[in-house]
């Protein structure tokens, strides 16, 4: 694996990062660094989830013991099981009591899409709820390298979801190889 022309800050982002608007959360996370244990990657795709009025957010369904962790502090792992075989990250956003939840797709050179990404990591729910705000086993360091453009497009994978599929809260770094999955027209720039 070859390094990654990137310069990242020696501390983890901090709590006030991720305690924002899920969608600024989201389309800022793009560019940062990804590490776990020795390994690190450049976030290259996101997807947003937003409260429990979007039906593609596991809090769409209110407080269960799965989704308590959404409405806690922001800047916690949310790690869950999707079809029984694949974990997937995501960091929690928002004050407290709102839930919400960015989804890590694809970092660079890490992984391309998030059953993959945490696969390569060897991330599992062992790791849910880990604080990302701190020198644990697994953080996001701020990226002093600009993204360049983010492009804005819609989720991958929640057709269930109606009319909220079709939000452009997916955020990529535009014709980069690791973004997973469709790579369709965006319909706005972030």
């Amino acid at each position: 694996m070859s390094a990654l022309p990137i310069t990242i800050d020696a501390a983890p982002l901090p709590r006030a990062f991720y305690a924002r608007s899920t969608l600024d959360v989201a389309r800022d996370l793009v560019g940062q660094v990804l590490v776990c244990g020795e390994r690190q990657g450049r976030i290259v795709e996101t997807e947003a989830y937003i409260g429990q009025a979007d039906r593609a957010c596991h809090a769409f369904h209110g407080r269960t013991k799965r989704t308590e962790i959404l409405f806690g502090p922001a800047g916690h792992a949310y790690i869950y099981l999707i079809y029984g075989m694949y974990h997937c990250l995501n960091v929690v956003t928002e004050a407290e009591g709102t839930p919400g939840a960015v989804l890590i797709r694809a970092a660079e050179p890490l992984g391309r899409g998030p059953g993959v990404l945490c696969r390569e990591l060897g991330l599992s729910r062992a790791q849910n709820g880990l604080d990302l705000t701190t020198a644990s086993e697994l953080r996001i360091l701020a990226s002093r390298c600009s993204a360049g453009e983010v492009q804005a497009s819609p989720r991958i994978g929640v057709d269930y979801a109606g009319e909220w599929a079709a939000e452009p809260w997916r955020f990529t770094i535009p014709d980069n190889r690791w973004v997973s999955g469709p790579r369709s027209t965006p319909r706005r720039r972030a």
